[in-house]
């Protein structure tokens, strides 16, 4: 896990030099590889009565399996000891936020192409940053996505169930990564005398807090 310190940039008069500097560092964390896997089980003859439903089954595998990946990556990005204490959400807050970001963090998250900044928020926190941004919050059609909210100073805000009541993350995709040890992989297995059919949906991998520089917190707080 790569990290670095803050405010040490300095403004200098003439003749003086830097009294303190940015120091990078890295700690050692011990991941197990997980694996992932799921079963949908159904007979020949529910497949005679609604083809439908079976289809509708597979096809959940895959979903379900999203979502738990999904909760894993959030899980890592709650990890995050960055934090910046605030005592509403509102648009100054969001600045103090992207302020923990360098001007370097931000361009190479739009060179990639993705979110750049976004931001989980949990759904009791949607109507408070509603209420206090108003017109700040503004809807971008770029980034309609599920739980999009709205963008503030640069940050992309969506609702999430996973987020933390009172805290929201401000983060980029490079904050957290998944290592991937063996892609989805699908497999099917019957029993013919029964006629019961099983899939088998399984992938390996780890998600990993690995840049706390591109993750900072805004925590509700005196």
């Amino acid at each position: 896990v790569y990290s670095a310190t803050d405010d040490k940039t300095q403004t200098l008069a003439k003749g003086e030099g830097n009294t303190v500097e940015i120091e990078a560092s890295y700690s050692d964390v011990d991941y197990t590889i997980e694996l992932l896997q799921n079963r949908f089980i159904w007979f020949d003859e529910e497949e005679m009565t609604d083809p439908l439903v079976i289809d509708k089954g597979l096809q959940h595998q895959a979903v379900d399996m999203y979502n738990t990946a999904n909760k894993k990556a959030i899980a890592e990005f709650k990890k995050a000891t960055n934090k910046v204490t605030v005592t509403k959400f509102d648009f100054n807050a969001f600045v103090d936020g992207v302020a923990g970001f360098t001007a370097l963090n931000i361009a190479e998250a739009r060179e990639n192409g993705d979110l750049g900044i976004f931001a989980l928020v949990h759904k009791n926190d949607v109507a408070e940053i509603r209420k206090e941004l108003g017109t700040s919050l503004q809807y971008i059609e770029a980034y309609q996505r599920t739980g999009y909210i709205g963008s503030v100073n640069g940050v992309n805000l969506f609702n999430s169930a996973l987020a933390t009541e009172g805290e929201i993350a401000l983060a980029t995709k490079q904050a957290v990564t998944y290592f991937v040890k063996k892609g989805a992989e699908v497999e099917q297995e019957r029993d013919a005398n029964i006629r019961k059919n099983t899939a088998y949906l399984r992938k390996s991998g780890i998600f990993a807090l690995t840049d706390q520089n591109y993750i900072v917190k805004l925590v509700r707080g005196a």
